[in-house]
């Protein structure tokens, strides 16, 4: 069974950044891990990439030799993919060994995790091989400014982790930039009720209904919340991949070292 996290998130939100530092963080702790890049529109990479689409597909091409433009090319460059996933890709894998953990370096166009099918059928391809997946989902922590904005943020995660039906993470990306982290804190894990007392204040009376409807969709599925990482400090890359771990249960088969839980003996 291999293991693997799927890093979604809007354009610009630091997928890239944080497979970068994910990892450099794995090598230096002497983890191993396999960087996959699914964007067919990428360039330049800051990490070794094992397995890339752009051998099947580029965007380059498609928008060349069929005259579309960046967005409709990289849904049909994604499109080819799942078309491909039985070929292509189940060759690619062979190459991996059972236990081996995959990181996903997707695309950042929104629709392809919130309501085309493309990832969802992806992810059930890489069940059937026996992966365990989790949703890696990047938001920056600079877009989360005001509460208008995190309630905006939540409803994209709050559709992919609905759409792809994946042990789901959210991570507040770029925390090194924010000036005042006590404003992005007090997002971290809010209550419906802080929440649609600041919406009403910013908005007009006749939108109150639909502020609190949408704060009470946040607080009954309980499930959007998000982990802030700053890629400058290790423990932070630590407590983000501790969390993902745990969601697909890596590690858990591992020997216990006895040793860390043997008292040591009284004079």
């Amino acid at each position: 069974m291999g293991f693997a996290q799927l890093v979604i998130g809007p354009a610009g939100s630091g997928k890239s950044t944080y497979c970068s530092g994910l990892y450099q963080h794995c090598e230096t702790v002497g983890r191993r891990i396999h960087m996959v890049n699914l964007d067919p529109a990428a360039e330049h990479f800051s990490y070794p990439v094992s397995t890339d689409i752009r051998e099947l597909i580029s965007l380059d091409d498609v928008m060349e030799e069929l005259g579309m433009g960046p967005n409709g090319g990289l849904i049909y460059c994604m499109e080819h993919l799942e078309d491909n996933l039985d070929d292509w890709l189940d060759e690619q894998l062979e190459n991996y060994l059972d236990d081996d953990y995959l990181v996903f370096d997707c695309p950042g166009q929104i629709e392809l995790f919130t309501h085309v099918p493309v990832l969802r059928n992806f992810v059930e391809y890489l069940k059937r091989k026996n992966f365990t997946v989790c949703a890696v989902y990047l938001l920056d922590s600079q877009f989360v400014s005001d509460v208008t904005k995190y309630i905006s943020g939540c409803m994209a995660s709050l559709s992919a982790m609905i759409q792809l039906e994946l042990p789901h993470i959210n991570i507040l990306s770029k925390m090194d930039l924010v000036s005042n982290k006590k404003d992005v804190e007090d997002y971290l894990n809010p209550e419906a009720q802080v929440l649609l007392s600041q919406l009403n204040r910013q908005m007009a009376p006749r939108f109150h209904k639909l502020n609190k409807a949408l704060a009470e969709l946040v607080d009954d599925y309980n499930m959007v919340n998000f982990i802030p990482l700053d890629l400058r400090k290790e423990s932070s890359i630590e407590y983000v991949l501790s969390n993902i771990d745990n969601c697909i249960q890596y590690g858990e088969d591992a020997d216990v070292k006895v040793r860390d839980f043997i008292p040591e003996e009284e004079d």
